[in-house]
Protein backbone atom coordinates (compact mmCIF):
# COMPACT_ATOMS: atom_id res chain seq x y z
CA UNK A 1 0.00 0.00 0.00
CA UNK A 2 1.21 3.82 -0.87
CA UNK A 3 1.19 5.34 2.59
CA UNK A 4 -2.15 7.85 1.61
CA UNK A 5 -3.81 3.78 1.48
CA UNK A 6 -2.06 2.72 4.53
CA UNK A 7 -3.32 5.96 6.59
CA UNK A 8 -6.84 4.57 6.71
CA UNK A 9 -6.61 0.82 6.28
CA UNK A 10 -3.15 -0.37 7.42
CA UNK A 11 -3.98 -2.49 10.84
CA UNK A 12 -7.49 -1.76 10.69
CA UNK A 13 -10.75 -4.46 10.14
CA UNK A 14 -14.05 -3.51 10.65
CA UNK A 15 -15.60 -4.62 14.23
CA UNK A 16 -15.82 -8.02 14.04
CA UNK A 17 -19.21 -8.43 16.45
CA UNK A 18 -20.51 -5.69 14.21
CA UNK A 19 -19.02 -5.08 10.93
CA UNK A 20 -18.44 -1.27 12.27
CA UNK A 21 -16.39 0.31 9.73
CA UNK A 22 -14.78 2.79 12.42
CA UNK A 23 -13.25 0.86 15.11
CA UNK A 24 -15.23 1.05 18.74
CA UNK A 25 -14.07 2.58 21.77
CA UNK A 26 -13.88 -0.26 23.98
CA UNK A 27 -14.49 1.87 27.36
CA UNK A 28 -13.36 -1.28 29.33
CA UNK A 29 -10.87 -2.10 32.48
CA UNK A 30 -11.02 -5.72 31.87
CA UNK A 31 -12.44 -8.43 29.92
CA UNK A 32 -14.15 -11.88 30.72
CA UNK A 33 -12.24 -15.16 30.38
CA UNK A 34 -13.63 -18.54 29.40
CA UNK A 35 -11.56 -19.88 32.19
CA UNK A 36 -8.15 -19.19 34.13
CA UNK A 37 -5.77 -18.05 31.57
CA UNK A 38 -8.51 -18.42 28.64
CA UNK A 39 -9.14 -15.05 27.08
CA UNK A 40 -10.24 -13.44 24.00
CA UNK A 41 -6.70 -11.77 23.44
CA UNK A 42 -7.44 -9.46 25.90
CA UNK A 43 -7.45 -9.49 29.64
CA UNK A 44 -6.47 -6.12 31.53
CA UNK A 45 -6.37 -2.90 29.11
CA UNK A 46 -3.33 -1.41 31.11
CA UNK A 47 -1.85 -3.93 28.76
CA UNK A 48 -3.92 -4.24 25.76
CA UNK A 49 -7.20 -2.52 24.94
CA UNK A 50 -8.54 -3.28 21.72
CA UNK A 51 -9.08 0.16 20.39
CA UNK A 52 -5.31 0.96 21.47
CA UNK A 53 -4.40 -2.05 20.03
CA UNK A 54 -5.68 -1.15 16.64
CA UNK A 55 -3.68 2.23 16.68
CA UNK A 56 -0.83 0.85 17.62
CA UNK A 57 -1.13 -2.00 14.32
CA UNK A 58 -1.48 1.47 11.88
CA UNK A 59 1.03 3.23 13.84
CA UNK A 60 3.40 0.11 13.05
CA UNK A 61 2.60 0.07 9.69
CA UNK A 62 2.62 3.85 8.56
CA UNK A 63 5.76 3.91 10.09
CA UNK A 64 6.95 1.02 8.17
CA UNK A 65 7.87 -0.71 11.26
CA UNK A 66 6.49 -4.12 13.04
CA UNK A 67 5.56 -3.06 16.68
CA UNK A 68 3.67 -0.12 17.74
CA UNK A 69 3.00 1.28 21.17
CA UNK A 70 0.92 3.98 22.71
CA UNK A 71 1.51 5.96 25.62
CA UNK A 72 0.02 8.58 27.50
CA UNK A 73 1.77 11.45 26.54
CA UNK A 74 4.69 12.21 24.30
CA UNK A 75 7.18 12.56 27.23
CA UNK A 76 5.64 9.14 28.70
CA UNK A 77 6.95 7.47 25.62
CA UNK A 78 10.36 9.17 25.98
CA UNK A 79 10.66 7.88 29.10
CA UNK A 80 9.94 4.56 28.19
CA UNK A 81 13.21 4.65 25.55
CA UNK A 82 15.40 6.20 28.53
CA UNK A 83 14.47 3.27 31.03
CA UNK A 84 16.22 0.91 28.09
CA UNK A 85 19.73 2.11 29.78
CA UNK A 86 21.60 1.38 32.80
CA UNK A 87 23.72 3.71 35.14
CA UNK A 88 26.81 4.08 32.86
CA UNK A 89 25.36 4.67 29.81
CA UNK A 90 26.08 7.45 27.74
CA UNK A 91 23.32 9.03 25.44
CA UNK A 92 24.16 11.22 21.91
CA UNK A 93 21.70 13.78 21.16
CA UNK A 94 20.77 17.18 19.09
CA UNK A 95 22.03 19.98 21.30
CA UNK A 96 18.87 21.81 19.45
CA UNK A 97 15.46 20.08 20.96
CA UNK A 98 12.48 20.57 22.24
CA UNK A 99 12.99 21.80 26.16
CA UNK A 100 11.00 18.66 27.21
CA UNK A 101 13.10 16.22 26.08
CA UNK A 102 16.10 18.12 27.20
CA UNK A 103 14.61 18.50 30.83
CA UNK A 104 13.67 15.01 31.06
CA UNK A 105 17.32 14.01 29.88
CA UNK A 106 18.91 16.50 32.52
CA UNK A 107 16.64 16.97 35.52
CA UNK A 108 15.42 13.26 35.67
CA UNK A 109 17.41 10.76 34.05
CA UNK A 110 20.86 12.48 34.26
CA UNK A 111 20.73 11.74 38.17
CA UNK A 112 20.29 8.00 37.60
CA UNK A 113 24.00 7.66 36.38
CA UNK A 114 23.13 7.81 32.77
CA UNK A 115 25.43 10.97 31.03
CA UNK A 116 24.09 12.75 28.02
CA UNK A 117 25.96 14.20 24.99
CA UNK A 118 24.41 17.75 23.57
CA UNK A 119 26.12 18.22 19.98
CA UNK A 120 25.48 19.63 16.68
CA UNK A 121 24.81 16.17 14.88
CA UNK A 122 24.12 17.75 11.73
CA UNK A 123 28.05 17.58 11.31
CA UNK A 124 28.01 13.79 11.44
CA UNK A 125 31.82 13.73 12.34
CA UNK A 126 30.77 15.22 15.49
CA UNK A 127 28.85 11.98 16.82
CA UNK A 128 31.91 10.03 15.66
CA UNK A 129 34.02 12.30 17.96
CA UNK A 130 31.72 11.25 20.96
CA UNK A 131 30.50 7.83 20.61
CA UNK A 132 31.88 4.84 22.66
CA UNK A 133 31.81 1.86 23.66
CA UNK A 134 29.12 3.31 26.48
CA UNK A 135 26.96 5.14 24.33
CA UNK A 136 23.44 3.06 24.24
CA UNK A 137 21.61 5.67 21.96
CA UNK A 138 21.68 8.16 19.78
CA UNK A 139 18.57 10.79 20.10
CA UNK A 140 17.51 12.42 17.25
CA UNK A 141 15.23 15.20 15.71
CA UNK A 142 14.32 16.34 12.59
CA UNK A 143 13.61 18.96 11.64
CA UNK A 144 14.96 20.04 15.18
CA UNK A 145 12.58 22.39 17.44
CA UNK A 146 12.55 25.06 16.87
CA UNK A 147 15.08 25.88 14.21
CA UNK A 148 14.56 23.64 11.84
CA UNK A 149 18.12 22.11 11.18
CA UNK A 150 17.92 18.79 9.32
CA UNK A 151 19.60 15.51 10.30
CA UNK A 152 20.73 13.45 7.75
CA UNK A 153 18.96 9.61 9.66
CA UNK A 154 20.85 7.55 6.95
CA UNK A 155 23.86 9.22 7.96
CA UNK A 156 23.92 9.00 11.72
CA UNK A 157 22.70 5.30 11.02
CA UNK A 158 25.70 4.37 9.52
CA UNK A 159 28.09 5.25 12.14
CA UNK A 160 26.36 4.98 15.66
CA UNK A 161 27.92 1.24 16.18
CA UNK A 162 26.29 -0.47 18.88
CA UNK A 163 24.20 2.44 19.73
CA UNK A 164 20.40 2.31 19.29
CA UNK A 165 18.78 5.14 17.11
CA UNK A 166 15.65 6.91 17.95
CA UNK A 167 14.21 9.78 15.52
CA UNK A 168 11.64 12.15 16.90
CA UNK A 169 9.31 12.33 13.94
CA UNK A 170 6.88 14.56 15.29
CA UNK A 171 7.20 17.60 13.19
CA UNK A 172 7.73 15.62 9.92
CA UNK A 173 5.74 12.57 10.38
CA UNK A 174 4.98 9.67 8.91
CA UNK A 175 3.71 11.27 5.68
CA UNK A 176 6.58 13.52 5.32
CA UNK A 177 9.53 11.52 6.04
CA UNK A 178 10.57 7.52 6.85
CA UNK A 179 13.17 7.00 9.56
CA UNK A 180 13.01 3.33 10.00
CA UNK A 181 13.52 3.14 6.38
CA UNK A 182 16.75 5.37 7.00
CA UNK A 183 18.00 2.86 9.23
CA UNK A 184 16.86 4.18 12.73
CA UNK A 185 15.80 1.17 15.05
CA UNK A 186 12.86 4.02 17.12
CA UNK A 187 10.72 6.54 16.27
CA UNK A 188 8.93 8.35 18.38
CA UNK A 189 5.60 10.64 18.06
CA UNK A 190 4.13 13.25 20.13
CA UNK A 191 0.80 12.16 18.79
CA UNK A 192 -0.62 14.94 20.14
CA UNK A 193 0.59 17.33 17.45
CA UNK A 194 -0.10 16.28 13.68
CA UNK A 195 -0.79 12.62 14.14
CA UNK A 196 -4.29 13.37 16.24
CA UNK A 197 -4.17 16.70 14.08
CA UNK A 198 -6.86 18.83 16.07
CA UNK A 199 -5.92 20.04 19.57
CA UNK A 200 -7.71 17.68 21.36
CA UNK A 201 -5.56 14.89 22.24
CA UNK A 202 -2.43 14.16 24.65
CA UNK A 203 -0.61 11.37 23.51
CA UNK A 204 3.07 9.72 22.53
CA UNK A 205 3.92 6.28 20.60
CA UNK A 206 6.96 4.47 19.49
CA UNK A 207 7.40 2.27 16.81
CA UNK A 208 10.07 -0.33 15.89
CA UNK A 209 10.85 -2.76 14.03
CA UNK A 210 13.16 -5.27 15.87
CA UNK A 211 11.26 -7.91 17.67
CA UNK A 212 13.68 -8.19 20.91
CA UNK A 213 13.39 -4.25 21.31
CA UNK A 214 9.58 -4.50 21.10
CA UNK A 215 9.47 -6.41 23.75
CA UNK A 216 11.43 -4.94 26.19
CA UNK A 217 9.72 -2.01 25.14
CA UNK A 218 6.04 -3.40 25.70
CA UNK A 219 7.58 -4.58 29.06
CA UNK A 220 7.90 -1.06 30.13
CA UNK A 221 4.76 -0.22 28.85
CA UNK A 222 2.81 -2.33 30.61
CA UNK A 223 4.75 -2.59 33.47
CA UNK A 224 4.96 1.14 34.21
CA UNK A 225 1.26 2.14 33.27
CA UNK A 226 1.96 5.13 31.31
CA UNK A 227 -1.06 4.03 28.92
CA UNK A 228 -3.95 6.17 27.29
CA UNK A 229 -7.50 5.56 27.09
CA UNK A 230 -9.30 4.46 24.45
CA UNK A 231 -11.44 7.25 23.58
CA UNK A 232 -8.32 9.28 22.88
CA UNK A 233 -7.09 6.08 20.98
CA UNK A 234 -10.44 6.50 18.80
CA UNK A 235 -9.75 10.18 18.26
CA UNK A 236 -5.94 9.44 16.94
CA UNK A 237 -7.41 6.94 14.29
CA UNK A 238 -10.08 9.42 13.03
CA UNK A 239 -7.01 12.11 12.68
CA UNK A 240 -4.84 9.76 11.22
CA UNK A 241 -7.32 9.02 8.36
CA UNK A 242 -6.94 12.71 6.97
CA UNK A 243 -3.16 13.06 8.02
CA UNK A 244 -1.96 13.38 4.31
CA UNK A 245 -4.66 15.78 3.35
CA UNK A 246 -3.35 18.06 6.31
CA UNK A 247 0.23 17.71 5.97
CA UNK A 248 0.05 18.65 1.99
CA UNK A 249 -1.78 22.23 3.13
CA UNK A 250 0.00 22.56 6.19
CA UNK A 251 3.35 22.44 4.13
CA UNK A 252 1.69 24.33 1.20
CA UNK A 253 1.00 27.09 3.69
CA UNK A 254 4.15 27.39 5.50
CA UNK A 255 5.93 27.81 2.03
CA UNK A 256 3.80 30.24 1.40
CA UNK A 257 4.57 31.99 4.86
CA UNK A 258 7.94 31.43 4.89
CA UNK A 259 8.84 33.28 1.91
CA UNK A 260 6.76 36.35 3.51
CA UNK A 261 8.55 36.70 6.52
CA UNK A 262 11.78 36.45 4.44
CA UNK A 263 11.17 39.40 2.73
CA UNK A 264 9.71 41.09 5.50
CA UNK A 265 11.81 44.03 6.96
CA UNK A 266 11.39 43.55 10.60
CA UNK A 267 12.38 40.00 9.88
CA UNK A 268 16.31 39.10 10.52
CA UNK A 269 16.53 35.35 9.58
CA UNK A 270 13.65 32.63 8.71
CA UNK A 271 13.88 28.45 9.89
CA UNK A 272 12.22 27.04 7.28
CA UNK A 273 14.21 23.81 5.35
CA UNK A 274 12.99 23.96 2.29
CA UNK A 275 14.77 27.03 1.18
CA UNK A 276 17.56 26.59 -1.14
CA UNK A 277 20.08 28.39 0.68
CA UNK A 278 19.36 26.32 3.86
CA UNK A 279 22.59 24.51 5.21
CA UNK A 280 20.78 21.36 5.82
CA UNK A 281 18.60 21.62 2.00
CA UNK A 282 19.98 18.60 0.29
CA UNK A 283 19.44 16.43 3.09
CA UNK A 284 16.41 17.59 3.95
CA UNK A 285 14.84 17.14 -0.37
CA UNK A 286 16.19 13.86 -0.06
CA UNK A 287 14.87 12.62 2.95
CA UNK A 288 11.54 14.29 3.06
CA UNK A 289 8.46 14.54 0.71
CA UNK A 290 7.34 18.09 1.94
CA UNK A 291 9.14 20.89 4.05
CA UNK A 292 6.00 20.68 6.58
CA UNK A 293 4.60 23.39 8.54
CA UNK A 294 6.64 24.74 11.24
CA UNK A 295 8.39 27.72 10.18
CA UNK A 296 10.56 30.13 13.05
CA UNK A 297 11.85 33.56 12.78
CA UNK A 298 13.68 36.50 14.63
CA UNK A 299 13.03 39.90 14.55
CA UNK A 300 15.77 42.32 14.16
CA UNK A 301 15.36 44.12 17.18
CA UNK A 302 16.37 41.00 19.06
CA UNK A 303 14.34 41.49 22.26
CA UNK A 304 12.04 39.24 24.44
CA UNK A 305 9.34 42.41 24.68
CA UNK A 306 9.21 42.74 20.58
CA UNK A 307 8.32 39.10 20.11
CA UNK A 308 5.81 39.51 22.89
CA UNK A 309 4.31 42.42 21.37
CA UNK A 310 3.69 40.32 18.13
CA UNK A 311 2.62 37.48 19.98
CA UNK A 312 -0.49 39.99 21.14
CA UNK A 313 -1.14 41.17 18.48
CA UNK A 314 -1.96 38.14 15.76
CA UNK A 315 -5.63 37.29 15.77
CA UNK A 316 -6.02 34.30 13.71
CA UNK A 317 -2.79 32.69 15.12
CA UNK A 318 -3.57 31.81 18.44
CA UNK A 319 -1.02 32.37 21.18
CA UNK A 320 -0.49 28.78 22.46
CA UNK A 321 1.64 26.07 23.50
CA UNK A 322 1.71 22.65 21.21
CA UNK A 323 1.61 22.70 17.76
CA UNK A 324 0.58 20.76 15.01
CA UNK A 325 -3.39 21.12 14.91
CA UNK A 326 -5.80 22.12 12.06
CA UNK A 327 -5.65 25.64 13.86
CA UNK A 328 -2.56 27.88 13.06
CA UNK A 329 -0.25 28.74 16.60
CA UNK A 330 2.44 31.41 17.19
CA UNK A 331 4.65 30.76 19.95
CA UNK A 332 7.72 31.76 21.59
CA UNK A 333 10.15 29.28 22.76
CA UNK A 334 12.85 31.53 25.34
CA UNK A 335 9.70 31.91 27.31
CA UNK A 336 7.34 28.84 26.30
CA UNK A 337 8.08 25.62 25.18
CA UNK A 338 12.04 25.87 25.47
CA UNK A 339 12.30 28.21 28.75
CA UNK A 340 13.39 25.29 30.55
CA UNK A 341 16.72 25.45 28.72
CA UNK A 342 19.63 27.98 30.32
CA UNK A 343 20.00 30.88 27.99
CA UNK A 344 23.19 30.37 27.22
CA UNK A 345 22.46 27.11 25.90
CA UNK A 346 19.50 28.28 23.88
CA UNK A 347 21.67 31.23 22.38
CA UNK A 348 24.07 28.82 21.06
CA UNK A 349 21.57 26.41 18.71
CA UNK A 350 20.12 29.88 17.76
CA UNK A 351 17.09 29.99 19.92
CA UNK A 352 17.39 33.84 20.22
CA UNK A 353 15.41 35.87 22.63
CA UNK A 354 13.27 37.21 19.78
CA UNK A 355 12.64 33.75 17.82
CA UNK A 356 8.75 32.99 17.28
CA UNK A 357 7.60 30.07 16.20
CA UNK A 358 4.62 29.33 13.96
CA UNK A 359 2.90 25.80 13.36
CA UNK A 360 0.74 26.71 10.74
CA UNK A 361 -2.03 25.21 9.83
CA UNK A 362 -4.98 24.56 6.96
CA UNK A 363 -6.60 27.96 6.88
CA UNK A 364 -6.79 30.24 3.97
CA UNK A 365 -3.31 31.08 3.29
CA UNK A 366 -4.17 34.80 2.52
CA UNK A 367 -5.78 34.99 5.91
CA UNK A 368 -2.67 33.88 7.57
CA UNK A 369 -0.41 35.90 5.79
CA UNK A 370 -3.14 39.22 6.45
CA UNK A 371 -2.68 38.48 10.18
CA UNK A 372 0.95 38.37 10.25
CA UNK A 373 1.20 41.20 8.54
CA UNK A 374 -1.05 43.08 10.82
CA UNK A 375 0.84 41.88 13.73
CA UNK A 376 4.63 42.60 12.00
CA UNK A 377 3.52 46.16 11.78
Amino acid sequence: MKIETKLLHAGIKPDAATGAVMTPIYQTSTYAQESVGNSKGYEYSRTLNPTRHTLEKNLAAIENGEYGMCFGSGMAAIDAVLKLLSPGDEVVSSNDLYGGSYRIFTAIFQKYGIKFHFIDITDLSNIESVVNEKTKLIWVETPTNPTMKIIDIEGVAKIKQQALLAVDNTFATPFLQSPILLGADIVMHSVTKYLAGHSDVVMGALVVKEEGLAKELYRIQNSCGAVPGPQDCFLVLRGIKTLHLRMERHSLNGEKIAFFLKKHPKVDKVYWPGFKDHPNYAIANKQMKHFGGMVSFSLKEDTVANAHKILAKTNVFYLAESLGGVESLIGHPATMTHASIPREERLKTGIQDSLIRLSVGVENADDLLEDLSQALS
